[in-house]
């Protein structure tokens, strides 16, 4: 099975339709903003406060009627969406350069692990340090898991890349009848989880209802011009995407937020179910609706400036937004006895400017020490199947790792339960993934 990554083999008709050079703006924005959006949404919606001992962190979105909210700004659909046009492009680019497949999966797969290393560097002994320190435990243990609790983007995602290779190829011989059935995949899986099975079964739906979006990306990115719908098209999918998401949650076992809430029995997101599929095709709609007013702001010379200073810095904000939040709320909340304002009450909307001012002064520092991390450096990638599978299936575990365990230190003393318990040996795997997809050091040497 791992013998070899295929290579596409179109044919000849379908050769002259392939998209392997030219960059398509919309994907760029919508991947930069996108990302930009969850970033602002992690900090927009903690409701914190602190009682001296313990610290509390709600959700706005637990407000009546706020979860409707998240049929717009949940926009992980988009995110994989772009990501599967960008790795379509990428990857047949590579190939017409006479590339190696596996040489391809090796970069992609290092670009996306090697940030996390330093992130690790940082919060493996932070917690340790705090509590030294006499910082309060419960605060303390409550960061150390909900930062790398990101990460279980970057594994996902990671599942969707490696299968790059195969999903081209695929769309190559089925179209969108793959499609079809990873689709088909997903709603059987929910009947299952919703129908008296382990709950445990609805995280086949990590590959199969990500993995669909993504299919979806690497058809958008396998044409030979960039699809341009028309207002009645993108009316169409809204309508239809949003229509069908209506009915799925007031007739089927779906809660009605498209991301997970505290104390809510069930999740959209955790696992995904189907209808993060019907959100997407709404969302595909709506931002066929805003094409053309999206193109025209990203000529704009200044929005183009941002844009291009964002895009190799996003991975990094992603990765550390959360520990400026962190530092901003250990500062304000625990050490002035700064709560939250009622989410929608006058003081929390006049607060949202300076917090979020402050806690983009907090990330900026962060930026300059680790943004140079996602910057792709010069290395030998490995060419082989194996190692670049096994690197991938390391990474892969070593971020699940962390994003279920956190990096809190084990609550037993001593080397052995930190290895047992702790992040320790999540971190390991991450690394020596990151270390396979390099090319060997003999080969190095020669």
């Amino acid at each position: 099975m791992l013998a070899t990554i295929p290579r596409p083999q179109p044919t000849a008709a379908r050769t002259t339709a392939l998209r392997t050079t030219a960059r398509d703006p919309l994907i760029d924005v919508l991947r930069t903003g996108a990302l930009a959006l969850v970033v602002i949404q992690h900090w927009l919606l903690p409701v914190l406060a602190f009682d001296g001992r313990e610290l509390t962190a709600g959700n706005a979105l637990t407000s009546p009627g706020w979860w409707a909210l998240t049929w717009i700004t949940q926009v992980m659909p988009l995110v994989f969406l772009a990501g599967g046009a960008a790795n379509a492009l990428s990857y047949r680019r590579h190939l017409a350069k006479g590339g190696n497949p596996a040489e391809w999966l090796s970069r992609r797969v290092r670009r996306l692990a090697l940030p996390v290393l330093p992130l690790a560097a940082v919060w493996v002994p932070l917690p340790h340090l705090l509590l030294a320190l006499g910082a309060p435990e419960q605060p303390v243990r409550l960061a150390a898991g909900i930062v790398p609790q990101l990460l279980w983007f970057l594994a996902a995602y990671l599942g969707a890349v490696a299968l790059t290779p195969w999903a081209v190829r695929w769309h190559d011989r089925s179209g969108l009848s793959v499609l079809l059935a990873l689709c088909g995949g997903a709603l059987v899986v929910d009947s299952l989880q919703f129908g008296g099975f382990p709950p445990e079964i609805g995280f086949a739906n990590v590959l199969l209802v990500w993995g669909a979006v993504h299919q979806v990306g690497i058809a958008y990115g396998s044409r030979r011009e960039p699809v341009v719908p028309t207002a009645r098209q993108g009316l169409l999918l809204a309508g239809a995407g949003y229509g069908l998401l209506a009915l799925m949650v007031a007739f089927g076992p779906y809660p009605t937020s498209m991301i997970g809430l505290p104390g809510a029995a069930t999740s959209n997101m955790s696992p995904p179910t189907a209808c993060l599929l019907a959100l997407t095709v709404g969302q595909l709609g709506l931002v066929a609706l805003a094409r053309p007013a999206l193109l025209a702001l990203v000529a704009r010379r200044p929005v183009a400036t941002a844009l291009r200073w964002a895009a190799p810095r996003m991975m990094t904000v992603y990765l550390w937004h959360m520990t400026a939040l962190t530092l901003v709320a250990g500062v304000l909340v625990l050490g002035f006895g700064v709560a939250t304002p009622t989410p929608g009450s006058l003081g929390w909307v006049v607060g949202l400017v300076p917090w979020l001012v402050l806690l983009a002064i907090t990330l900026r520092p962060l930026l300059s020490l680790f943004a140079r991390f996602e910057q792709e450096r010069p290395f030998t990638p490995e060419t082989r199947t194996w190692p670049v599978a096994a690197g991938a299936g390391l990474v892969a575990a070593g971020l699940l790792g962390l994003t279920v365990g956190g990096f809190a230190p084990a609550t037993a003393p001593g080397l052995t339960a930190e290895l047992v318990e702790g992040p320790l040996v999540w971190v390991a795997a991450v690394a020596a993934g990151v270390a396979l997809v390099s090319r060997r050091a003999a080969e190095r040497r020669r």
